[in-house]
């Protein structure tokens, strides 16, 4: 007898809860709200819309299937099973958050707040849960697969993000290193790090760095392979060059670092916790993940 499915809501702390947790208890959160002009009433209202999904979601969770959940900040510890349906309530993101720990699991993005949210990676409302569950579990959702971008170091570490990849100083500062391109040639390069993004990416971290070089209609569309790279302020020297500041990573030419700074990072989705540590000499690689999200769609 096959194994019910395993429905995983995963969510994130509100506003609300984190001023609390900050301020300890709701008046002082209020009252450090008001003393910037702000009202709590928003915070409150924005809380009370997520907790409301949240509740409407786990309801609609059919008979048989088992249930779990698990808050953004414990990802990185959580085990995920082959099995399982992960439905993310939620901003976009935190569908970008869960993705890096996935293996092909279908994701359900839930949207608690329509019309804040982008609503690109969390499509459904609270109301159509239920029906978006079955469908994933007799296998007759729609599906997009969407690609991801991998970091690779030498020594077999790695990690995949959705959106995109930040290489560079952890503080942000100065990093050097032997950039190569399979079809362009090495430079040796300083500046304030490398952003590699996806198609899906396209409208987050690297849009802002694509049209301030007026280089947006060179991203990836939402279903490419490809996966688009930029370097930031590149520093032009007698020893450092910027001829190679952006272009296309594919799995057949993917773009090669070699850290030439002490310690270099890499980390996925603005989640800078769960990094790769890069040492003087080391060699990262960026390219498309043979991992891909598996995202639930609306039939077409």
């Amino acid at each position: 007898m096959a194994l019910a499915p395993r429905i995983v809501i995963v969510h994130r702390r509100s506003e609300l809860d984190e001023l609390v947790d900050r301020h300890a208890t709701y008046g002082q959160a209020e009252f450090f709200l008001r003393s910037r002009g702000r009202s709590i009433a928003d915070v409150q209202a924005r809380h009370d819309a997520v907790e409301a999904a949240l509740t409407a979601v786990t309801d609609a969770v059919p008979d048989g299937f088992r249930r779990a959940s698990v808050e953004r900040d414990e990802l990185d510890r959580y085990l995920f099973a082959p099995e399982d349906v992960i439905v993310a309530v939620g901003q976009d993101g935190l569908v970008a958050n869960v993705a890096k720990y996935l293996r092909g699991q279908p994701v359900l993005g839930i949207d608690p707040e329509p019309g804040i949210n982008a609503g690109v990676l969390v499509p459904f409302s609270p109301a159509e849960a239920r029906a978006q569950m079955l469908a994933i579990a007799r296998g007759t959702a729609a599906v997009e697969e969407r690609t991801m971008v991998q970091a690779r170091l030498d020594d077999g570490q790695s990690l995949i993000a959705l959106n995109d990849v930040y290489v560079g100083s952890p503080g942000h500062q100065s990093s050097r290193w032997t950039l190569a391109d399979g079809a362009r040639g090495e430079e040796r390069q300083s500046c304030s790090g490398l952003i590699a993004g996806t198609g899906t990416g396209s409208t987050g971290w690297i849009s802002s760095i694509a049209s301030d070089r007026h280089l947006a209609d060179r991203l990836p569309a939402a279903g490419s392979d490809d996966v688009a790279w930029f370097v930031r302020e590149a520093w032009p020297s007698r020893a450092t060059g910027t001829a190679l500041s952006w272009g296309v990573a594919t799995a057949e030419r993917p773009l090669a670092l070699t850290a030439q700074s002490d310690l270099l990072v890499a980390f996925g989705d603005g989640i800078e916790r769960d990094r790769l540590s890069i040492g003087f000499g080391q060699r990262v690689t960026i390219a498309p993940a043979s991992t891909r999200l598996r995202l639930v769609a609306r039939a077409r």
